[in-house]
This record gives structure tokens, C-alpha cells and sequence, in this order.
């Protein structure tokens, strides 16, 4: 089983790179992010012409996620991040797929910081801790994937300190991360190679994709009890370079 995540930065500009994609890497899962898209224009009909079923949480112009299964129907479970009623961001889904739990989340991006949107992505990466430890205690597979919009280490961004002020880097952000991962939560390409960057964002400005300037922010985190099926890890690079691309690549998994 393949279950894969994709920031793909506006679902209806960008449906061509999509759905050369997903014919050329049929995953079985993916969680999709930023589809810019109120629900009414989430395009339905192109997504199951390729062959897949969908469930999604829209938001016209900003944010929108999304849950494809490939040759088969995903069963909503959640469509929003519990712990504040208030918080209307399409932020979080999460649906029941081939006998596996998986999220697609867009964590905020916090930035600038320090300010508000800084405090908003802490009190959103504390929700989702606290709900992502409910999900731990249930003892069931489960896999946590999106964009986490937080390069985890300096190992995950490349040598630069033009980033520094960056909400996607500052310490608490990354201490958010880890004590997700603490749960007892597998990061799966990083277990699986520990000593490869794999960058999964290249920012559009100055020509970063070509000088391979990127950082690891889309993630997926594998739960105790599916930990054991875990086979194979990578990311989709060179989806990244196509004409029309999304600034991020696919990062996917495989399961036994």
C-alpha cells in the first residue's frame, strides 16, 4: 500500500500535474493540501475519471484539504482539527481508507513572527498533539500526513541562514514536532533515511529549485502499531521541476 501527501498549491490551476502524477505513481492514498478551492469546486468528476474516490474540506482561495483512495471510497471520520469550535481554517481531515486511519493536515505557517499567526500555528500544533495522542492510545494504524509547514531539524533545510527568522524553523515550532514524534509516532522517510535531506519545498524566488534549496516539510508519521509495515519511503522530486509545478513535491510511504 502506497499512501502518499502533496501540497499541491491550488487543485484546479495545477489538476494537469496532478493527474499525470497519479497515473505515473498510483498511490493508493494520497493527502492532499492548499486546494484553494471552495468545496463546489473541487474537481470531482477529473479526480474519479483517473480512479479515484474523494473526501475533502474546502476553503475558496486559501487552504483545503484532501483525501483520495485509489479504486475505492475513503470514509470521512473528522473534517476539522478538534479543541476549538471557533478555528473555521479548512486545516484537517481524516478518513478511514483499506483499514488504516490518515489525515491530510496544513498546519499554519505562522509567519511573520513573532505575532499572532505565530501563536495561532502553536495553539493549532498543540490541538493537533493533543488529538494525535488520542489517536496512540486507540492502538490503531494510523498515518498523520501533510504539510507540516515545520522543517524539523537544520539537517531538513538546506545551508542558509536567510531563513532564520522564519516561523518554519523557530524553536518552538520544532519543539512541537518532536514532541508529536515523541508520542511514539514514526517519521518514515527520516527512519528510513537518516542521512538524506529529502527536501519535499523549493520556494518559487530565487531559482531555488535549480540550486536544490529546499527544505523537508510535508511529513508523514506512522503510528506504533503500523510502524511494523513500514517498507519504503521517498519523495517524488522531479514532480517539482514540471511545467505549472507545485513549489512542493510528493512524499509517499509503502506499507506490507
Amino acid at each position: 500500500m502506497k499512501v502518499a501527501t502533496f501540497n499541491i498549491n491550488n487543485i484546479n490551476r495545477r489538476l494537469p500535474n496532478l493527474l499525470r502524477w497519479l497515473q505515473r505513481a498510483k498511490p493508493d492514498i494520497v493527502a492532499l493540501q492548499e486546494l484553494k478551492a471552495a468545496d463546489n469546486d473541487f474537481p470531482r468528476s477529473a479526480i474519479e475519471k483517473a480512479g479515484y474516490g474523494a473526501v475533502w474540506h474546502g476553503q475558496k482561495s486559501w487552504n483545503g484539504v484532501a483525501i483520495l483512495a485509489r479504486k475505492a471510497e475513503p470514509v470521512l471520520t473528522r473534517s476539522e482539527l478538534p479543541g476549538d469550535g471557533s478555528d473555521r481554517e479548512a486545516r484537517y481531515i481524516e478518513a478511514a481508507v483499506k483499514g488504516i486511519i490518515v489525515t491530510s493536515l496544513y498546519l499554519p505557517n505562522g509567519n511573520p513572527q513573532p505575532g499572532p499567526k505565530f501563536d495561532y500555528k502553536l495553539r493549532w500544533f498543540k490541538r493537533l498533539n493533543l488529538h494525535a495522542a488520542k489517536l496512540i492510545r486507540q492502538d490503531v494504524p494510523v498515518v498523520l500526513a501533510g504539510d507540516y509547514n515545520v522543517a524539523p531539524t537544520a539537517f531538513d533545510i538546506y545551508l542558509t541562514r536567510s531563513w532564520d527568522k522564519d516561523a518554519l524553523i523557530q524553536p518552538k515550532s520544532r519543539a512541537a514536532f518532536k514532541s508529536l514524534v515523541a508520542q511514539g509516532w514514526t517519521d518514515a522517510i527520516r527512519h528510513l533515511h537518516p542521512e538524506t535531506p529529502m527536501f519535499t519545498f523549493w520556494d518559487y524566488k530565487r531559482d531555488r529549485w535549480r540550486r536544490d534549496a529546499g527544505l523537508r516539510l510535508d511529513h508523514l508519521l506512522v503510528s506504533p502499531v503500523l510502524a511494523p509495515r513500514l517498507k519504503k519511503a521517498g519523495v517524488d522530486r522531479m514532480t517539482r521541476g514540471e511545467e505549472g509545478a507545485s513549489d512542493h513535491a510528493p512524499a509517499w510511504i509503502e506499507l506490507r
